[in-house]
């Protein structure tokens, strides 16, 4: 979050949307929900728990996610998440541009949507999976037609297109501890003082909460996001190896 306003006006949305829930029996949803913005939410947590509040983003992996509230038990039915899959892809492959994350998300901002209706977009094989809010999706189909120098069309597609097509690939990387920052620097090739560095400007979440503690040991199946690195989850030390290091296993996502 940039400010201290957008925080305490993210407070009180989350706030009005639980007691909402809670006063008049119905689920109630935010829109999508950035790192930095869960990290709001995940403070608020204990205060919030009356209205049950659950994440989540369209898939297991997803970054960006929907909070929703209300009690399943309670209310006697379970509200699937008002969000739905949209594959982006150009009209003729052959001749389409080389495109990636940016150009995906540069042309959806151009049709002057907030970010909020927009969840995660992976790219495979020049293709754009886009998971966004249900009440939006048919303005994208319809609207959206081209990506830089090339005409694409929009159609909505199974969630488990894209999860079919990523590839989950662990990788060991050879550490002195299972300490934070010292598992990102080796993962990502960089020195220590690069690695702290993240933790200084809080672009490290640790399942979803901002981590400003660089020393912190990481547990197995921990998700860490590092922004303008990627995303990662921890698999847990494998070995000593006979220098008295350890090799660390973690799963990341082929892009």
């Amino acid at each position: 979050m940039d400010s201290e306003k957008e925080i305490r006006q993210l407070q009180r949305r989350l706030t009005e949307l639980a007691e909402k829930s809670s006063r008049q029996n119905i689920y109630t949803f935010t829109g999508f929900l950035g790192m930095a913005e869960q990290d709001v939410f995940y403070r608020m947590e204990r205060e919030l728990s009356f209205a049950h509040p659950v994440l989540f983003g369209g898939s297991k992996e997803a970054e960006r996610a929907v909070a929703r509230f209300g009690d399943p038990e309670e209310f006697g039915y379970e509200a699937e998440f008002p969000i739905v899959m949209l594959k982006i892809q150009p009209l003729v492959q052959k001749y389409a541009d080389d495109l990636g994350h940016r150009d995906f998300l540069g042309a959806l901002m151009n049709l002057g949507i907030e970010r909020s209706t927009l969840g995660d977009i992976s790219v495979r094989d020049n293709c754009g999976y886009l998971f966004c809010l249900e009440s939006i999706a048919d303005f994208i189909a319809g609207e959206l037609s081209r990506i830089r120098h090339t005409d694409v069309r929009c159609e909505r597609a199974d969630a488990a297109e894209i999860q079919m097509k990523k590839e989950k690939v662990r990788k060991n990387v050879t550490v002195s501890s299972e300490r934070a920052d010292v598992v990102i620097a080796a993962l990502y090739h960089l020195s220590r003082a690069e690695s702290l560095a993240l933790f200084r400007a809080q672009k490290v979440f640790v399942n979803g909460r901002i981590c400003e503690n660089n020393s912190c040991f990481l547990k197995r199946e921990d998700a860490v996001s590092v922004r303008g690195k990627g995303k990662f989850f921890y698999d847990g030390a494998d070995r000593e190896t006979k220098k008295g290091k350890l090799s660390v296993g973690v799963f990341v996502y082929q892009t």
